[in-house]
């Protein structure tokens, strides 16, 4: 199977988890994409709202007929679909490659349950070979750059490219990542840091591994 094929495997397994009635949440990336084509597919006329990490996602929605809801209006909900960069055996995450993980943070953190849909190339035993998306106030990149350094890491400015908030991202090379959950915090306190693609001290509470075997279930 091809990566993609992977990807659409395991978003196809994620259906699964949605209950019809309730609100969903929806990440973003081409994992996603799969997910949000299949859910369509499946799930039209089904589901009451989506809350959605991106303006993309968003779109893509809209476009199958889902009501995309305001995260402000509702007090939380069940399930968070999402893909991952990379995931680690204690389902820590990096995410971030698409840009999105600021909203994506938020979004999940409202989530019962945290979905994670991935190919077979995202696991490693260590995070790290993935360069860690940070999300940065452009008027701090170079005292967040200098710290990012002294952490052991080196920085790189995605060139071309804002977030949805409007924002750079600094994509930190050279991490061997041992205690995600620690450096997660280090990085969150640097000041000019929004947020940082590490997911560890909310980590997956499910990934969904698309293999040429089938789908392979980590966690719960």
């Amino acid at each position: 199977m091809s990566s993609d094929d992977q990807k659409r495997a395991a978003a196809e397994a994620a259906l699964d988890f949605v209950r019809p009635g309730e609100i969903l949440g929806v990440g973003t990336g081409s994992t996603a994409n799969h997910f949000i084509d299949l859910l369509g597919a499946r799930f039209a006329g089904r589901i009451p709202g989506c809350v959605s990490s991106s303006h993309a996602s968003t779109e893509r929605l809209r476009g199958l007929g889902f009501e995309v809801v305001d995260l402000a209006s509702i007090d939380g909900y069940s399930i968070y679909v999402d893909g991952a960069d990379e995931f680690d055996l204690s389902l820590a995450m990096i995410k971030g490659g698409g840009g999105a993980l600021t909203s994506e943070k938020i979004v999940s953190s409202l989530a019962d349950e945290f979905i994670c849909i991935v190919d077979g190339s995202k696991r490693v035993e260590t995070l790290g070979a993935f360069p860690l998306p940070v999300e940065i106030i452009g008027m701090g990149e170079r005292a967040v750059s200098r710290a990012l350094h002294d952490l052991g890491g080196d920085p790189v400015r995605r060139e071309g490219f804002l977030t949805d908030h409007g924002n750079p991202i600094l994509d930190v090379h050279g991490f061997r990542i041992h205690d995600p959950v620690v450096l997660e915090g280090e990085i969150e306190a640097i000041p000019g840091v929004v947020t940082c693609g590490l997911f560890a001290r909310r980590p997956a509470d499910v990934v969904l591994m698309g293999t040429d075997q089938g789908v392979q279930r980590f966690g719960v």
